[in-house]
């Protein structure tokens, strides 16, 4: 059986009353979890109301009770590795061990030039997101004091302090490149997260992910497999129409038609269409070998589409 989750983009107008109101809904509603994107901003104006993910977070640790919940993702670009492993940690001791560390290299130009962060080039990004991934998963699985020296970080026998659960939580590495994440995945992920692939291209990746577990000595199963894709679920040509009122956001779709909108979700791909036709694509994802499906859901405020998904597809999928 997949899991069906939600992960919300915070920079869409996130407010308080619309997390607080979100995080009761989705855990009362029956979803498996409830992950928040890592942004300040969009990639370009207009600028709306976004929430601090580790703020937030604490939130939801501390008014749920089952959701499994995390960044999706936090750059190492901007978090502090040492910092974030102790917030992850602590995150984990105050939920009971619901928190999944999700984490990648960063990539959105316009923040990290408004707020003084060295993006870097490619080679820069992977060489500094494999130094923290080091640094991250050593401090959370270690049992001894770790020394790490490299040229973005370091640590001297460090040891993050209790109380925090053994182990820590999972870490979840996004992305999904042959070259560079995979193999990082091998080495450091307890969980897999791809975006916006067919369930084909995911299968495809999916295997090329074992053969670079079984490079480094592990099994496929020690990977939890996921996927990250957009949803626009309706009944009527009234809900469609209020479900796409905030794809509007994005500059590219503004002026664009109900259809124009839909044909580019299609092409991402994007899980578009009834109830019916959600619950296929889900299905065919399943027989692909995903494990949970995380619904990225860009209206916030949306409490009456994540119902159509409760009501309409969760029972089909159990």
């Amino acid at each position: 059986m997949v899991d069906v989750s939600v992960s919300v983009e915070g920079l869409f107008g996130l407010t308080w009353l619309d997390w607080k109101r979100l995080v009761r809904s989705v855990e009362d509603l029956g979803f498996t979890g409830l992950y928040l994107s890592d942004h300040f901003f969009l990639p370009e104006p207009p600028d709306y109301p976004s929430l601090e993910l580790v703020v937030a977070l604490t939130y939801l640790a501390d008014h749920t009770e089952r959701l499994r919940f995390g960044p999706m993702v936090a750059p190492l670009s901007v978090r502090d590795p040492v910092m974030l492993a102790r917030q992850a940690a602590a995150l984990d001791d105050l939920s009971g061990g619901r928190m999944v560390l999700g984490v990648g290299t960063g990539w959105m130009e316009r923040e990290h030039v408004m707020f003084g962060y060295d993006l870097g080039n490619t080679s820069t990004r992977f060489a500094r997101f494999e130094e923290g991934l080091q640094v991250i998963t050593r401090l959370l699985r270690s049992d001894e004091p770790v020394t790490f020296e490299g040229d973005f970080f370091r640590v001297r026998e460090a040891v993050l302090p209790e109380p925090r659960r053994p182990g820590g939580p999972p870490v979840m590495i996004g992305g999904s490149g042959p070259k560079r994440t995979l193999p990082l995945i091998a080495r450091f992920a307890d969980a897999w997260n791809a975006l916006n692939f067919s369930p084909s291209q995911w299968r495809e990746r999916s295997v090329l992910l074992d053969g670079q577990l079984a490079m480094v000595g592990r099994r496929p199963e020690d990977v939890h497999r996921t996927l990250n894709i957009p949803v626009v679920c309706w009944r009527s040509e009234a809900e469609l129409a209020s479900r796409l009122s905030t794809a509007r956001r994005f500059p590219m779709w503004k002026d664009q038609s109900n259809e124009q909108i839909v044909e580019g979700l299609r092409a991402w791909p994007a899980l578009v269409g009834t109830p019916e036709h959600v619950v296929e694509r889900i299905r065919a994802y399943e027989t692909a070998g995903v494990q949970e499906i995380i619904l990225q859901w860009v209206a916030p405020e949306d409490i009456d589409g994540l119902e159509i998904l409760a009501s309409e597809v969760l029972p089909h999928l159990t």
